[in-house]
């Protein structure tokens, strides 16, 4: 039964958004996205006008699949810092991932010319990390917003984004396989976020021996 509506919609998005990761936006064409969706040009730009359109609404679509992997720190655990570390750990996890890595790249090349799909892109993968940090560090420590704030900014620019320049370098090794959550341990080394977060936490957060 022929795809319609929603469900085409949906699919072409998948189609699309695994076409611009393989191809780059600008040998990508509506010709090769309507081939691999199996559906008609007229339907494509029936859904999405231009190639542009489409492009904004696959960075929205990642942006989703993002944030539900990517949770709240209070999904990680009740112990405060456990879950701090949990947290900043799933975010690089999900960053080294190879197509999130190749994602984040392609929204750095169109950063000129598709400024607001670079900016919705940085808003999903970066603000709203800080933010749901920051405001978990606020309820848990009982911090004002300004100290919350420079504490999780502090945290997430001591343990990942070094390691997101290196990747996007091509210096850091990525994960090949979809990161699953119960793996984070495994897949990093999460001592370097243990000493950052006993560094930055409020002592009565972190466990001592």
């Amino acid at each position: 039964m022929a795809r319609r509506g929603d469900e085409l919609r949906e699919h072409i998005l998948w189609a699309a958004k695994d076409v611009f990761l393989e191809m780059g936006f600008e040998r990508a064409s509506m010709d090769v996205v309507a081939l691999r969706a199996a559906t008609s040009k007229r339907s494509l730009y029936a859904h999405f006008e231009s190639k542009d359109k489409l492009f904004l609404a696959v960075v929205n679509l990642v942006r989703e699949l993002y944030l539900g992997r990517l949770k709240t720190p209070g999904d990680y655990g009740e112990d405060t810092a456990e879950a701090v570390v949990l947290f900043c750990g799933r975010f690089l996890q999900l960053l080294l991932w190879g197509p999130a890595l190749r994602t984040c790249r392609l929204g750095i090349a169109e950063a000129d010319r598709l400024p607001e799909a670079s900016a919705q892109y940085y808003d999903a993968i970066f603000h709203t990390t800080h933010e749901r940090l920051a405001a978990f560090l606020s309820e848990r420590c009982q911090l004002a917003p300004p100290a919350s704030t420079e504490i999780a900014h502090e945290l997430l620019g001591r343990t990942i984004y070094p390691r997101l320049v290196r990747a996007l370098l091509g210096v850091e090794e990525l994960l090949n396989e979809p990161p699953d959550e119960a793996s984070i341990a495994a897949d990093l080394d999460l001592a370097p976020i243990r000493r950052a977060v006993a560094a930055l936490l409020p002592s009565k957060e972190v466990d001592t021996p």
